[in-house]
């Protein structure tokens, strides 16, 4: 019963739940083997005792940490196959560096896998020999199965024949990422066709992708191809094979990208969820027009900097009623009004947006706003408005008063707002009778008041009262706040994880002190650029709470040194 309790909780209470007793500790445990729960291990031989740990626990998902071809690393692999393998459903060696032996030597221990992440595992395909071995790739093929998703992002030496090698011992892919993989396109005889007839052993093709996707197209449900400069031709071909019904598509960045090819994309892959055109330059409003027309089923659309995007276009978004995530961050044409007739149009209920992003929206205005924030309705979890320079303290108080379930609020360089909005009071001219009403986001983990010149102690204090359940908070380049400030608004913060205080240029290792007797559960402190901050207390600091990583910079001599404890 306790398990099943806990497993509502978020994963930081969890962890505080279980200190409470041996009973509640075991409970924990066990809510904590859920699969979204990964954990990373640094590759060390420190690391031993915790994977061995781990393994009777039976935990399914772990990432490995500054993996290389050291003895160390090979030891940390032998015992993750040993310990974590049988029941090892996700791995993650992002960025690492294995031989190829002790790779092949570590699948072969995860019988159960279903995610492999080998993003930046760039040591495993230089060579091209990777499963080159006929016996090799058969008893791979036997363990990968179960695979249902595969991650090859930013792979340099990614050709052909190693994608086929490795992708053919996953026979049951549904989700594949070649993102930031250098793709080639070549015109065939045939006009419109792509590729050369044969894959090739020196790069990666679209051709050959093209003809692993008809391959799988029953099976294959996700594809990320961000940052290959997809062509409209190669994304036309995508969208036309036989029998392909994709859920999930990300192609941020392929700026070769037009609107008609996104209109043919939609229209043949009208079952898609999610969706990100990001960075996608040249395209319009033709292209949501074309969205909201055909993807009526689109919980998440991500469309980040596409500068030719205009409120005309965002009033399409009113036929997406199942939309659950909505990125507009940079579009600097966007001033809102569009979305709110978008949001609010028609009889039926607004789409239940739990994400909404319009950060570095130039052109949004507290109307915009103050319109905008009834039709968000009570789902709204996440709201970031960063750098929307014209935003002033009323539209502070909106959020304030009304979106007050939020759990992540980023509210960097809105250089307007200042003390009295945070603290619910009218103009600075106007007094309180009762003292002052404190904001109040009770559920609220995540805040970001960055680069904000006007907030001071009293803004602080007021964000530490009405915000007690944070768990990262960014104050970087907030120059008035105070040591004194901090010395009331600590105790508040007892969850708190990553603390930024970059560039608060009057904090001094007062502030450690206090933080460090407050808030016990930090793991991350950057202190960079904060002069009156020695590196003697940043280490007396580190002495206190051993598990927190602390960053700290100055300038020596014109230059900028930067030391991470």
């Amino acid at each position: 019963m306790l398990t099943y309790i806990l497993s509502f909780l978020p994963l930081s209470d969890q962890k505080e739940a279980s200190l409470v007793s041996r009973a509640w500790y075991c409970a924990a445990q066990n809510a904590l083997q859920e699969t979204n729960v990964q954990y990373n291990i640094p590759v060390s031989s420190a690391s031993l005792p915790a994977i061995k740990s781990l393994g009777l626990r039976g935990i399914t998902g772990i990432g490995l940490t500054n993996l290389d071809d050291s003895p160390a690393s090979h030891q940390v692999l032998e015992s993750v196959a040993y310990h974590l393998g049988p029941n090892l459903q996700s791995l993650c060696l992002s960025g690492g560096s294995p031989t190829e032996a002790s790779f092949v030597a570590l699948l072969l221990g995860c019988p159960a896998l279903r995610i492999l992440d080998l993003s930046g595992c760039n040591s495993l395909f230089t060579s091209g020999t990777l499963l080159a071995q006929p016996e090799t790739a058969q008893r791979v093929r036997q363990v990968l199965r179960g695979l249902c998703e595969l991650n090859l992002a930013g792979l340099r030496d990614l050709t052909d024949l190693s994608f086929n090698r490795l992708s053919s011992c996953a026979p049951n892919l549904e989700r594949l990422s070649l993102a930031y993989c250098h793709l080639t396109f070549e015109l065939g005889p045939a006009r419109g066709s792509l590729g050369p007839p044969d894959s090739s052993p020196s790069q990666l093709s679209f051709h050959n992708l093209l003809r692993f996707v008809k391959q799988r197209a029953g099976r294959l449900r996700a594809l990320d191809l961000s940052g290959t400069g997809l062509l409209p031709e190669a994304l036309k071909a995508l969208g036309q094979v036989v029998g392909l019904q994709l859920k999930e598509l990300s192609l941020h960045g392929c700026q070769d990208l037009s609107t008609e090819a996104v209109a043919t994309l939609c229209r043949l892959q009208s079952g898609l969820t999610s969706l990100d055109l990001s960075g996608c330059s040249d395209l319009a409003d033709g292209a949501l027009l074309a969205i909201s027309r055909d993807l009526g089923h689109l919980q998440r659309l991500r469309l980040r900097k596409l500068q030719r995007l205009t409120d005309a276009g965002c009033t399409a978004l009113g036929g997406l009623r199942e939309l659950h995530s909505l990125d507009l961050a940079e579009c600097c044409l966007v001033s809102g009004r569009g979305l709110v007739q978008a949001l609010g149009s028609g009889h039926r209920a607004p789409a239940p947006l739990a994400s909404l992003s319009l950060a570095y929206c130039s052109s949004l205005q507290d109307a915009s706003v103050f319109s905008l924030i009834p039709v968000l309705g009570l789902s709204l979890r996440v709201l970031d408005l960063s750098s929307c320079v014209a935003l002033t303290n009323r539209t502070l108080q909106a959020i304030c008063t009304f979106l007050t379930h939020l759990s992540v609020l980023r509210l960097a360089w809105c250089k307007e707002l200042q003390d009295w909005g945070l603290l619910g009071l009218g103009e600075p001219t106007e007094e309180p009778t009762q003292g002052p009403q404190v904001l109040q986001f009770p559920e609220l983990r995540q805040l970001s008041l960055s680069l904000l010149p006007a907030l001071t102690d009293k803004g602080l204090v007021a964000v530490a009262r009405g915000c007690p359940s944070l768990e990262h908070l960014v104050l970087s380049h907030c120059s008035l706040l105070s040591d004194e400030g901090w010395a009331q608004a600590a105790s508040s913060w007892p969850r708190l994880q990553h603390l930024n205080l970059a560039s608060c240029g009057q904090l001094t290792e007062q502030t450690l002190d206090t933080i460090g007797q407050a808030c016990k559960q930090l793991r991350m402190l950057d202190v960079a650029m904060c002069p009156r901050i020695s590196m003697a207390a940043v280490r007396h600091f580190q002495a206190q709470l051993p598990q927190v990583t602390c960053i700290q910079s100055r300038f020596v001599g014109g230059a900028d040194l930067t030391l991470t404890l």
